[in-house]
């Protein structure tokens, strides 16, 4: 999912993670005990992520590590293991012991979406983790070709044969478009892309008439043309597309953004939990990540780890709920 928004900050805190990696990080592994009262942190914290180096989740992830690891005085190196969505990493980190060495930069739609389409013993559970912070919000964009003719939503109403892209199966591109077209009783045929990339050039070669995808994405193109946009799937109008209504506004139930969040294995002593929280909380408030996510058009939302798990567990249902009314198959 890189894009050229990204490419120089990738390069930059890729650079940075490196160099706190050269200084002794224990990639993996924990530094150190941490029981109740014992000093925290005594060596370095590794912090994974489910997704590829370089895109947005790893941006972020990277950004939130260097702020870390200004606070704790510790390195805090990302690795990188992509795979379902974040499942397997998320998964391995579960599992290990509970001592703050170990940290996951969660997307909300593994808990809300991707568990849908697995198996119960598969599915990865908030209450299996710590979850320490909420960090942000990434909207999502339905876009249409130049060369469709599409202005607006109300354009796609009495297409015969609308195809439509989406950043792949089990994502929140897949089910924000399936919910909006049932509701809105428009007939398409669903083209999964491996990513936002692929799906957006889709759309501006008018391989798929329309995509949904992730606004950091998508507004480059918006602002030089090549697509346009139709809906944004936040709740509320994204600030960085003001004139674009919402799902939402045009009367359907279909509120479905990219949320984020950090978490820890279960049970981490109280401490340890409270010196994680404290150092997220100062990271998040300096200047330097206020320009990251203003520059990567991410609309914060640092909520606690306790609203989290309320606010995703409620997604997941309502998610669930919508999938079954309108009898939507998001697996392929």
């Amino acid at each position: 999912m890189t894009v050229k928004r990204f490419a120089a900050l990738g390069i930059l805190l890729a650079a940075g993670a490196l160099a706190l990696s050269a200084c002794g990080g224990n990639v993996g592994g924990g530094g150190g005990d941490a029981a109740q009262g014992d000093a925290f942190p005594s060596g370095d914290i590794t912090f994974t992520v489910g997704q590829s180096a370089g895109g947005s989740t790893d941006l972020i992830a990277r950004s939130v590590a260097s702020g870390l690891s200004d606070q704790l005085k510790v390195a805090v190196p990302v690795v990188n293991k992509p795979g379902a969505n974040g499942a397997v990493a998320t998964a391995e980190v579960a599992g290990m012991k509970p001592d703050g060495y170990n940290l996951v930069l969660l997307n909300a739609s593994l808990i809300t979406i991707t568990n849908l389409t697995l198996p119960e013993k598969e599915q990865v559970k908030l209450e299996d983790l710590t979850v320490l912070k909420g960090l942000s919000q990434d909207d999502y964009v339905l876009v249409a070709s130049k060369d469709s003719g599409i202005k607006s939503f109300d354009g796609l109403k009495g297409i015969d044969k609308l195809s439509y892209g989406t950043t792949g199966v089990g994502t929140g591109s897949q089910l924000a478009q399936a919910i909006l077209f049932s509701e809105a009783g428009i007939n398409g045929q669903d083209v999964p892309f491996d990513s936002g990339s692929p799906a957006l050039t889709a759309v501006m070669g008018d391989q798929v008439q329309v995509a949904t995808i992730q606004l950091g994405e998508a507004k480059p193109q918006i602002d030089a043309g090549t697509v346009t946009p139709l809906v944004v799937f936040s709740a509320e109008r994204n600030p960085f597309l003001k004139d674009v209504p919402t799902a939402v506004e045009l009367g359907f139930d279909v509120p479905v953004s990219q949320f984020r969040a950090v978490a820890a294995p279960k049970g981490l002593p109280q401490n340890v939990k409270d010196a994680l929280v404290k150092a997220i909380d100062t990271a998040l408030a300096s200047d330097t990540y206020k320009k990251f996510n203003e520059g990567n058009l991410l609309t914060p939302h640092e909520i606690s780890g306790d609203e989290v798990v309320t606010e995703w567990n409620a997604l997941a249902q309502k998610y669930a709920g919508l999938v079954q009314k309108y009898d939507i198959k998001l697996s392929k």
